[in-house]
């Protein structure tokens, strides 16, 4: 999945992974695709209160569940948790990004955000799905 390009089906296999965690009863604050411009690839970034209560251990567990089930559902789903990034829900750049971008707490969108700054954070390129 470290690639420069996210491609529609990306996109599709993003939201339907926060619809599942969102089925799973795992709290997602926030969900995006962010394109790290230091190591040149995308990485799913998720906050949520699950981390910020329990630790990464536990988040990384839960979601890994939810992966292994997708992948046997569909043997065609390329995201890996080694694409997913866990943040707490007061990181930074979700503090930044909700101060311009509200989605509600259970919606799953789709808003590319490309070549921004917001209070001097530069976002070369993101997709997202959610900022509660």
């Amino acid at each position: 999945m470290d690639k420069r390009t996210l491609v529609e089906k990306d996109f599709r296999e993003g939201a339907l992974l926060v619809k599942e965690l969102d089925n799973a009863n795992f709290p997602v604050h926030a969900a995006l695709w962010l394109y790290d411009l230091d190591r040149e690839c995308w990485r799913l970034i998720i906050a949520s209160k699950s981390y910020d209560h329990t630790g990464p251990a536990k988040a990384y567990r839960s979601i890994n569940d939810v992966l292994m089930e997708l992948r046997q559902n569909n043997q065609d789903y390329n995201i890996d948790l080694s694409n997913i990034v866990f943040v707490r829900t007061n990181d930074r750049l979700i503090e930044i990004l909700s101060t311009t971008i509200h989605t509600g707490p259970d919606k799953v969108a789709g808003i590319r955000f490309s070549r921004n700054a917001i209070e001097n954070y530069y976002i070369e390129d993101a997709y997202i799905y959610r900022i509660a």
